[in-house]
């Protein structure tokens, strides 16, 4: 047990002081905190600017509609939408005419209303340079769609004067029915939990993979062999495994504060939040030690077969090859994420749970959407644990003959027989 203490303390130090750890650890988190306000600021304090635009109305029907439908305002009071000119029934070379002139700069875009659009058969147009803005695409189409039913409810002898008040729907607000009380749905739940099995999926390939390159590096480098004239090779895996969880750990708890101290103080997070413009997400405890509890079971599993893979190759494009097959597992899990989203108590939400290759991912999935029965996630538990038992054991075998084979890598026949070798 010194042994294996000593070799995970080395593990864990080496890869707590490396620049690389910090840069992933801090300074990311503290790069994206700061990507968020950057967008709040920035978006509440973009430059207002009134669009010139003209109007053509091919059937000479719905422009005056649409253009008093166009009745939004800026911050600073001036109007979204400036009609430079309304062009009804225009000639067969006046689109061409005002294209030239977006091009050029005198316009900012026209809008296009079709003949008959009373039908629905062909949708208005609007030609703009610039197509990414969405709030004035979403004005626009709610001015054409009233204006185009106002004339058909005015052909149906129904005069309307205000049809956006009479069309307005009411909002839907949805509760969340809990065990510990009813709480508003703004999308919190799917939000926390993609955020959740992203956040699994990523460390799970980050220290698989470092788990694979620590095995590699002493392997190339024949540091192993003095390693293996001290301690068993088990004593030797097992400290890498358990060092390099013991820095996701460290990783989890940075992020986990962090997170915690950005939602209790972040004034500009914390406004929005409390003006609705984005749901406020709130991580219990209970979901902390599930994604402990995880994140350890899905790592041992993973890191053991990516150092089984680092023991069989010898350089960077073998591990690459080999190591590939593991990777597709747990991208696997984020495909079938919708699987779960649908419906989390479906049976094949319970059987996909259950996979002991996507149990770390998909069964926290659906505990932060719908807890399921505690004997479910025992179930998971018992399968994963056995299954990373045997593949630990298996793993351990392939490691102890493979670090200090070089140069062929083995094939699938060899690897049974390092297995089998007692």
């Amino acid at each position: 047990m010194h042994k294996l203490w000593l070799v995970m303390k080395r593990e864990y130090l080496t890869r707590v002081r490396t620049r690389g750890f910090v840069v992933s650890t801090v300074i990311v988190p503290v790069l994206t905190v700061g990507i968020l306000i950057l967008q709040i600021v920035t978006a509440s304090r973009q430059a207002a600017r009134t669009l010139n635009i003209v109007v053509l109305d091919q059937d000479g029907t719905l422009a005056d509609s649409v253009i008093k439908g166009l009745d939004g305002k800026l911050k600073n009071g001036q109007p979204e939408f400036h009609i430079v000119q309304t062009l009804e029934r225009p000639s067969a070379g006046a689109e061409d005419n005002l294209r030239a002139r977006v091009l050029n700069g005198q316009l900012d875009a026209f809008l296009v209303l079709p003949a008959k659009a009373t039908d629905g058969k062909v949708p208005a147009e609007f030609h703009t340079r610039n197509p990414g803005e969405v709030t004035i695409s979403s004005e626009l189409n709610h001015a054409v769609s009233y204006a185009v039913i106002a004339e058909r409810l005015h052909a149906r002898g129904v005069d309307i004067h205000d049809v956006a008040q009479v069309v307005q729907g009411v909002g839907l607000k949805v509760i969340k029915v809990g065990t510990g009380g009813d709480s508003e749905e703004k999308g919190q739940t799917i939000i926390l939990a993609i955020v959740v099995g992203m956040l699994l999926y990523t460390t799970l390939i980050i220290y698989g993979v470092a788990t694979m390159r620590s095995v590699m590096e002493e392997k190339t480098t024949r540091v192993i062999e003095i390693l293996v004239a001290s301690t068993r090779p088990f004593y030797l895996l097992a400290g890498k495994v358990l060092g390099v969880a013991a820095v996701g750990l460290t990783q989890y708890g940075i992020w986990v504060t962090v997170g915690a101290l950005v939602t209790a103080y972040g004034a500009a997070m914390a406004s929005m939040a409390h003006a609705g413009a984005l749901p406020s997400l709130h991580l219990s405890w209970v979901m902390l030690v599930f994604m402990v509890i995880f994140f350890l079971a899905g790592y041992l599993l993973y890191a053991s077969l990516y150092a089984a893979v680092g023991a069989m190759v010898s350089n960077d494009q073998e591990a690459q090859q080999v190591q590939m097959p593991i990777t597709m597992l747990i991208i696997a899990a984020v495909v079938l994420f919708n699987v779960i989203l649908r419906d989390p108590n479906s049976s094949l939400s319970i059987g996909l749970s259950m996979v002991p290759f996507f149990a770390p991912i998909l069964m926290l999935l659906r505990i932060t959407l719908q807890t399921p029965p505690l004997w479910q996630i025992a179930l998971c538990l018992a399968i994963l644990v056995l299954t990373t038992a045997t593949i630990v054991f298996v793993a351990a075998r392939i490691y102890r003959v493979g670090i200090l084979m070089y140069g062929k890598r083995p094939s699938l026949a060899e690897l049974v027989k390092w297995v089998k070798y007692t």
